[in-house]
């Protein structure tokens, strides 16, 4: 996740230094992004471009993502080493065990229902737009009004994922990203109450591993995320994961009310 597979609920976009300005490439609507390999350690690749569902897609199968400040070109990255979260190696602490019991306990009796517990694309708009707000200290966003259209049109075309967490009615908490046939990309996530966002995680990570994805790109390295157990991969065995993943068939992820498991509750599922 930008600053994120999923730290924070913005990121401040952090202007190139020296070692990236030296490796970027121009490129020009319907010319190919560049081969990831050739961006600096900070992973500043290329500018320029158009922004669409079409050009995301060839990103991400690259390894590459992007992220710009609202007014400024697009700007293309492939960070060295990347941030990776292996799903069996999702790092659970004491206080949100407890947390996760508490819930276990609750849809053990009566399942989640409306306004109470976890759900997948049921509110992506919502998400993606709390992601994008404003918090003292972090007035600039790179969730752009874009962006947001971008990610919007993804999402309805069945490649971008919310997963939301509800308290007594509310969104509590939350995250997205990208899911391109066996890889699972974290874009950003928020919370409004305490774990919520790694809630929303630890429900991701089980639904995940139902559906036989086993990593998750969180993108850049952070102490949080690796609180979280992510663990930075060399670009190149990054790229040679994604050679390895996405090519093949991305399972139906569906929408409604997760059990924490990763199954859905009965009668929630949706195909999406």
């Amino acid at each position: 996740m930008r600053s994120a597979c999923f730290p924070s609920t913005t990121t401040i976009f952090r202007r190139p230094g020296p070692d990236d300005v030296t490796q970027i490439v121009w490129v020009d609507a319907g010319m190919p992004l560049p081969d990831a390999r050739r961006a600096g350690v900070q992973g500043l690749l290329a500018a320029g471009a158009d922004l669409s569902v079409a050009r995301l897609e060839e990103a991400y199968t690259k390894g590459i993502f992007p992220w710009f400040n609202e007014g400024d070109p697009v700007l293309w990255w492939s960070p060295d080493p990347r941030m990776v979260l292996a799903c069996d190696a999702l790092h659970i602490s004491r206080s949100l065990d407890r947390r996760l019991r508490r819930l276990a306990r609750a849809e053990a009796c009566d399942g989640p229902h409306p306004g109470q517990g976890v759900s997948t694309n049921l509110a992506f708009d919502a998400v993606m737009g709390a992601c994008a707000q404003a918090v003292p200290g972090r007035e600039l966003t790179w969730i752009s009004a874009d962006m947001r259209a971008v990610y919007g049109a993804w999402h309805r075309a069945g490649r971008v994922h919310s997963v939301e967490v509800w308290q007594d009615g509310v969104l509590a908490g939350g995250l997205y990203g990208v899911c391109l046939g066996r890889m699972f990309f974290g874009e950003s996530m928020f919370s409004r109450m305490p774990d919520a966002s790694k809630l929303a995680l630890v429900y991701l990570v089980r639904h995940l591993q139902r559906l036989g994805i086993a990593h998750i790109d969180c993108q850049q390295e952070t102490p949080h995320l690796a609180s979280l157990g992510a663990q930075p991969m060399a670009r190149l065995d990054f790229l040679a994961l994604l050679q390895r993943e996405v090519p093949l068939p991305s399972p139906s992820w569906g929408r409604g009310w997760l059990l924490q498991d990763g199954r859905f509750a009965p009668g929630a599922a949706a195909a999406r």
